[in-house]
């Protein structure tokens, strides 16, 4: 079992309650990680050392700043074995998910020191004789940022990278689904020589979530907040920020639409779609949840999306490689059955898949699905994908802007003007034309609408969150005032 201390100025310290709390492995229902329980004063400690930490880091030079940042990437590679051994006893991921969520953790780290040179300002032309104005960005301060446990290395880096590049200093809460594995980043970033205080690394009791987030909104040395997660929570996060007149990005939860119109590559699309339905059991962000697909050719693309979901290997992923693992935790497990009951009671019929043991449920086609049933609307993060059948293209947009969420959307279709067209009026943060809705690149302006958040991740755009814009000017020779 991993037994893990909170990151305090460069030192792994115990909560000062002396509490702790444990991760239970969802399959094997055992122990996992002992993690600490940090409280009010853990915060407190956290965040004074996060502002005394700032005036130095903020006046680091890019150079420097992108130079620990790349080696920190080193670092994380050499704990790939580590961090897919923590992912696995955490969260039910497979071996295959969690290399891949290092690999993509290390690449932002070298997009974020990429970025430390191009934090750039402007001179504006002024009215005034002899005066040079100039909009220049600086380090916000202490950025608080907060992950979840879905792809902990990716989603983990990122709510520390960009903040890091562009001179802030950061108190990271942990996910209490996977305390190990986003400290584990902390201490990657440690042996990276990131300057002691400039990343703190916070664990607590899922009991005490709500009374810590608050805490840390709240604090008056806090700057900025970059949460990842549900929307439900995003709200809160987002209604307490706003109290505290502090900005906050929010990437949270999705619904993905995949149009596929009746000119499209079937395969490609049935490949698309399997792709983004049954990764990492479908919990993450973009997935396919929705196939908005034309009539003319659903009964195919059925069949043939069926035949592929069934021969997808399942099992608990500390047995070996596998493409299905375990969902996060049984409660999780047995929301996704509710919601496939709830659908075929109400008409729909499961094509493929459909049953659950424990945690380990098998990819799930769901056909004929309605806007009367739950699994329509909701958010199922499960390894399960719905078919919705229409009869034109105006129909298949109006499905697929027919919900709350608008994180991704993909768009299939051999007439690319035509699918251009329809990626245009989805209401979506990203969309794919002929692509599989989970698609990310630490360079690309990440972020959702409507109740998938707002604010961007991602290079250029991740400047303008994490930096504050100034107006300064020079007055070079002699003012002149009318009195």
């Amino acid at each position: 079992m991993n037994e893990v201390s909170l990151l305090i100025g460069g030192r792994s310290v115990p909560a000062s309650s002396g509490r702790w709390f444990e991760r239970i492995d969802p399959v094997k229902k055992s122990p996992a990680t002992r993690a600490a329980a940090a409280g009010a004063s853990d915060i407190d400690a956290a965040v004074h050392t996060a502002a005394e930490a700032a005036p130095a880091w903020a006046t680091t030079g890019p150079g420097k700043r992108r130079e620990l940042l790349l080696h920190a990437a080193e670092v994380l590679l050499a704990r790939t074995a580590d961090f897919v051994r923590c992912m696995i006893a955490e969260t039910g991921a497979t071996e295959g998910w969690a290399g891949f969520n290092v690999a993509i953790g290390a690449a932002m780290l070298r997009e974020a020191a990429s970025m430390t040179t191009q934090i750039a300002g402007e001179v504006i032309p002024t009215d005034v004789p002899d005066n040079l104005a100039m909009a220049i960005r600086q380090p916000l301060g202490v950025c608080v940022g907060i992950a979840p446990w879905n792809a902990p290395v990716i989603l983990g880096v990122r709510a520390m990278a960009m903040p890091l590049a562009c001179g802030n200093t950061v108190v990271f809460k942990a996910s209490e689904m996977c305390p190990a594995v986003h400290r584990l980043i902390g201490t990657a970033l440690q042996e990276a020589e990131i300057p002691d205080g400039v990343i703190n690394v916070l664990t607590n009791d899922p009991a005490d979530a709500a009374e810590v987030v608050g805490a840390l909104i709240d604090h008056p040395l806090v700057r900025h907040i970059n949460f990842t997660g549900s929307t439900k929570v995003g709200r809160i996060v987002a209604e307490r920020a706003g109290r505290n007149l502090k900005p906050v990005l929010l990437e949270l939860g999705g619904k993905a639409p995949l149009i596929v119109l009746e000119d499209a590559d079937i395969d490609a699309a049935v490949d698309a779609t399997a792709f983004g339905a049954f990764l990492n059991q479908g919990q993450i962000c973009m997935s396919t949840e929705r196939v908005v697909v034309d009539r003319k050719i659903a009964d195919e693309f059925v069949r043939r999306l069926s035949a592929k979901a069934a021969t997808l290997p399942l099992q608990d992923p500390s047995a070996g490689p596998t493409v299905l693992g375990s969902i996060v935790d049984e409660r999780a497990a047995c929301r996704v059955s509710e919601l496939v009951s709830d659908a075929v009671q109400k008409g729909a019929k499961v094509s493929v898949g459909g049953k659950r043991e424990g945690t380990l449920m098998e990819a799930t086609v769901v056909d004929h699905v309605t806007p009367a049933m739950r699994l329509y609307g909701e958010e199922s993060f499960g390894p399960v994908v719905t078919i919705v059948r229409v009869d034109n293209d105006e129909e298949a947009l109006r499905i697929a802007n027919d919900t709350e969420f608008g994180l991704s959307a993909a768009v299939f279709s051999r007439d690319i003007a035509r699918a251009l067209e329809i990626a245009r009026r989805v209401d979506s943060g990203i969309c794919h034309i002929n692509g599989p809705t989970v698609h990310d690149e630490p360079q690309m302006p990440f972020g959702g609408v409507k109740a998938s958040g707002y604010g961007r991740f991602g290079g250029r755009a991740a400047v303008d969150e994490f930096t504050v814009k100034r107006w300064i000017t020079v007055q070079t020779g002699t003012r002149h005032y009318p009195f």
